[in-house]
């Protein structure tokens, strides 16, 4: 009886196989060549004309420097003074429009490569400047997200930094030994 079981169990699997494969795309760029700028998605060239983290900031973020946006929207939860509300704001608004300016950099660059490329004009030569350029706007937009984290830090203090994180799901694993406490 159980052999039976399995060898319909089998069959019916052997069937089922090939029409869910049929569901799911062989390769995951699928869909991707319509796009204007190949590389990027419209969610991406969102992200980067807003001036979004898009992730940048994770080894801050999650090793205890909290981001300036989160911080100003746990504002009143994390009982931030007027002057630490004001400062924070600062730095975000620097953080922010430096982004901005560096993601449509990174837009243009990557539209750039991308025609190369539609053009038939790509080459070594091209291919390294382009994302070489592309390289250095990547982590020149990173280091303005981390460097916003780094200076946001400076003016919260131990309980407001762990309450950031208990607000934030992290639990007390993500938090370092050593805080800053402002003067």
């Amino acid at each position: 009886m159980h052999h039976r079981i399995l060898l319909a169990a089998f069959a019916a699997i052997s069937f089922a196989l090939p029409a869910l494969a049929a569901d799911t795309p062989a390769n995951p760029y699928v869909g991707q060549q319509a796009r204007s700028i190949k590389a990027l998605s419209d969610e991406d060239i969102t992200a980067l004309r807003k001036g979004e983290g898009m992730g940048m900031a994770k080894a801050a973020e999650l090793n205890g420097y909290p981001g300036p946006a989160h911080v100003l929207t746990l504002a009143r939860q994390l009982s931030l003074t007027d002057d630490q509300t004001r400062q924070v704001q600062l730095i975000f608004n620097r953080m922010s429009a430096e982004a901005k300016l560096l993601g449509e950099g990174l837009i243009t660059r990557e539209r750039l490569l991308d025609q190369l490329f539609a053009a038939g004009h790509a080459d070594r030569d091209h291919i390294t400047a382009e994302t070489a350029s592309i390289g250095e706007l990547q982590g020149r937009l990173r280091s303005v997200h981390l460097s916003a984290h780094l200076e946001v830090r400076t003016l919260l203090t131990s309980d407001q930094i762990a309450s950031y994180h208990q607000l934030r799901g992290y639990g007390d694993d993500a938090m370092p030994s050593q805080h800053h406490h402002p003067g």
